[in-house]
């Protein structure tokens, strides 16, 4: 069956299409009889408004669209709850793409966004250069979420990452460890600051950072991790993952090859996802206030829609160590 439309709804009701319109916008010049006969016919048909085409007929749009770099990571899915539900309370709906950590490919997810006339722009953890992010800021405000920017037409919501890992190192080495390496994120967002936590925290233990390439994926961490054993006489007694998918990459990698975690080796992820607090992973990590995140991403998107602000927003949040399962004192050493 076809959608109904506003012409379905009009010859029902014995009307005009143009009272319709003016009934679905809440127009106060439309008679209460009317008004009700109008209603009652789209309710008979199944008809309800359509979201974008109400926008570009009104020329104010109640969408925001969200660009997620990548959407096996649950990180941003909690992210975007907490998006959800801020934009929802104040009447704005989400259209959500996905870039796939290419930045090509997130650049045209930004295009299609714009071409939908949203309010503004939410890019979680984009990879997209940073002119594409100033041209879509000409076009519509924009507020990137773990992605640092200088523009005065962007606001940001990260964590503090240097912080974050350096809080990991410590952990660690308080439970005695001196051999840590870090599985860095690559290119992804906010890897600079956290290998850089991750390098400051070791020099000031008197220790030598060991810095592996990698991503924030699982696949990476096994794969970095597989790296890691071939170096049997420098094995580390403890991992800083990139994140905490790449942990559990990481974790399982090291099982298979015959250690076991946390006796044989500590591994440490960065996020504290839903994944992380599953019993049978149990991963120590660095815990970022996802869904407080998503808040302040829309709150700071509705401020310049709503209220005009063009002051931008810096919002760092204190990252916090939550200790599980997957760290420990270092093993013995062998005699």
């Amino acid at each position: 069956m076809q959608r109904p439309t506003m012409e379905d709804v009009a010859a029902r009701a014995g009307v005009s299409r143009a009272l319709v319109s003016l009934v679905m916008r809440e127009s106060p010049k439309v008679s209460p009889h009317r008004r009700e006969a109008v209603l009652r016919a789209a309710e008979e048909l199944g008809y309800s408004p359509h979201a974008m085409a109400r926008s570009l007929a009104s020329r104010t749009s109640t969408v925001l669209g969200v660009m997620v770099s990548d959407l096996h990571n649950p990180f941003f899915a909690e992210i975007v709850d907490g998006l959800d539900a801020a934009a929802r309370a104040e009447g704005f709906e989400l259209i959500i793409n996905t870039g796939g950590r290419s930045a090509s490919r997130e650049g045209r997810a930004v295009e299609s966004l714009l071409s939908f006339r949203p309010a503004g722009l939410v890019l979680l953890g984009p990879a997209v250069p940073a002119a594409a992010i100033a041209s879509a800021a000409d076009r519509a405000p924009v507020v990137l979420v773990a992605r640092s920017s200088r523009l005065r037409t962007v606001d940001t919501v990260n964590d503090d990452g240097e912080a974050g890992s350096q809080l990991a190192v410590d952990h660690l080495v308080g439970l005695g460890h001196t051999r840590i390496a870090h599985l860095d994120g690559g290119h992804g967002s906010q890897a600079a600051p956290r290998k850089r936590g991750y390098t400051r925290a070791m020099r000031r233990h008197g220790l030598e950072p060991v810095v592996l390439p990698s991503e924030y994926t699982d696949v990476a961490g096994a794969k970095t991790a597989g790296r890691l054993l071939e170096r049997v006489d420098e094995l580390p007694t403890a991992i800083v993952a990139a994140n905490d998918f790449n942990a559990v990459g990481a974790i399982s990698a090291l099982e298979e090859s015959g250690l076991e975690v946390p006796r044989d080796i500590s591994v440490i992820g960065y996020d504290n996802t839903s994944l992380a607090a599953l019993s049978h992973v149990a991963l120590t990590t660095v815990d970022q206030p996802r869904r407080e995140m998503g808040r302040l991403a829309a709150e700071a998107l509705l401020q310049r829609v709503r209220e005009g602000r063009t002051e931008p927003v810096r919002h760092l949040l204190q990252p916090k160590l939550v200790a599980r399962s997957t760290t420990t004192a270092p093993p013995e050493p062998h005699r």
